[in-house]
């Protein structure tokens, strides 16, 4: 199935760092936004929960493309950034972390939800800064009672759309946690486990100072931090791809 896969669930959230893993965290999304660009994929937001600075808490967007989940399920993770932070006066390096999902659109007979297993609740659709976007409600926010997994969507202009749409992220969350179960119960090495959107351990340091990007699975190094955080993550991937 997953040669099929053309259109993925991207979510960056801001890890331990307060404002600087806020900012690190829609550094991540600008990276991924311009890497879509040039690939020429389409990236759309779905939902977004930005911070006083301008970073991002939480971002949720989506990415349709040729080959686009293949070329960025090893994303999955916590990514580290060593750096000394714009609000920083004594020159001191920070570290903070941001977590990134890359989640599989996967169709709604991959993965049966019992409609009395979620609940729905709208709410007005708030732009960034708090302005009001829409009177109408039509925000979506739903709840999986089983899982506990809460989704939401905001971006779409009807209660339907984002209704489908935030049922796109609670399918492909489900369709993770199934994966790994199934990985689990077949007691896969961990080595072979590398790629399966396992969010819990740090997987990339972008350290700043010494201009070099570490992935600590594959050994792989490489330099020109502010090069591939502009969207240049091909030169990561291809050797990233040559490790596998």
């Amino acid at each position: 199935m997953e040669n099929n896969i053309n259109k993925i669930i991207l979510e960056v959230r801001a890890g331990a760092g307060g404002d600087e893993a806020a900012l690190f965290a829609s550094d991540l999304v600008r990276m991924y936004q311009k890497h879509a660009l040039k690939k020429g994929w389409k990236f759309s937001v779905i939902d977004a929960n930005q911070h006083d600075l301008g970073g991002y808490k939480t971002f949720i967007g989506k990415i349709e493309g040729e080959n686009s989940y293949n070329s960025l399920k090893q994303e999955s993770g916590v990514h580290r950034v060593q750096r000394i932070p714009a609000t920083e006066k004594s020159g001191r390096v920070h570290t903070s972390t941001a977590t990134v999902a890359i989640l599989p659109e996967v169709e709604a007979k991959e993965v049966q939800i019992n409609p009395s297993d979620i609940e729905v609740t709208f709410s007005r659709a708030g732009g960034p800064g708090g302005q009001n976007v829409n009177k109408v409600e039509t925000a979506v926010r739903i709840t999986h009672k089983p899982t506990g997994i809460v989704v939401g969507s905001r971006a779409e202009r009807s209660q339907h759309g984002n209704r489908e749409t935030a049922m796109n992220i609670l399918r492909a969350k489900l369709y993770e946690m199934q994966q790994r179960e199934e990985i689990q119960k077949l007691g896969t090495s961990r080595k072979e486990q590398v790629g399966t959107g396992d969010r819990s351990e740090k997987i990339r340091t972008y350290n700043f100072p010494q201009d070099r990007i570490t992935d600590h699975r594959f050994g792989v190094k490489v330099h020109n931090v502010e090069e591939v955080l502009n969207g240049n993550l091909d030169a990561l991937l291809k050797k990233i791809n040559k490790q596998q």
